[in-house]
């Protein structure tokens, strides 16, 4: 009876947790496409399938809502980016280089609408939000995984090599968005050649190549 009764409260955590990933999944669709004030709750549980009380079991308003569904985000969009840069590149400076190439893949994907932190950020700006600073998280994330790859390749100073790449992106997808192309990032990209060469140390008797210009 015992066992029966651990068996039946491991079943209902796990039906709990699906059901939460699934409120998160459908959340981010709809304010993706949408926005997120534009977006309201009735219509969240309706394309959840949901009742009303179920989303307000699992959070306590919609904002801690839209801040589970920028989490998310966040950590699969970070995970797939080294994921996709570490099967590109082995070396450091070309890991950098690489970054652009995952940015090139996302700005020509059909779910693409903009950064969607950028545009959490535009809806909530107030910086003390939990929104906002859901946001100013991931930029910072994002922002230490750069300066992980400028220390990896020894650049004397990583922490503007990395400023630098994460201006790049910043306006390479603010340019994808407005445009509706992905060629900002073939763009950016022969700009952060650039960048780095600039910055280049001799690591190992060598330099940095000479950066190659697009066609």
């Amino acid at each position: 009876m015992a066992q029966n009764g651990i068996f039946n409260h491991h079943r209902s955590n796990v039906k709990r947790i699906e059901k939460r990933k699934h409120l998160i999944d459908v959340a981010a669709q709809i304010f993706n496409r949408m926005g997120y004030h534009a977006a309201g709750v009735d219509l969240i549980i309706a394309e959840a399938g949901i009742a009303k009380t179920t989303l307000y079991r699992h959070f306590d308003s919609k904002e801690d809502l839209i801040v589970a569904v920028l989490q998310r985000i966040d950590e699969a969009f970070r995970k797939d980016m080294r994921q996709s840069v570490n099967l590109r590149a082995r070396d450091p400076i070309e890991k950098l280089l690489a970054t652009f190439d995952f940015l090139e893949e996302w700005f020509a994907s059909l779910g693409f609408r903009g950064c969607p932190f950028v545009n959490a950020a535009r809806e909530f700006g107030d910086r003390t939000s939990p929104v906002f600073q859901a946001v100013a998280m991931h930029k910072r994330l994002m922002l230490a995984y750069y300066e992980e790859l400028a220390h990896a390749a020894a650049f004397a100073e990583p922490e503007c090599v990395a400023q630098e790449i994460n201006l790049l992106h910043e306006g390479a997808t603010a340019t994808a968005h407005i445009g509706g192309t992905p060629c900002s990032a073939k763009t950016a990209r022969n700009m952060a050649e650039r960048t780095l060469h600039r910055f280049a140390v001799k690591l190992h008797g060598r330099s940095m190549a000479q950066p190659k210009t697009s066609a």
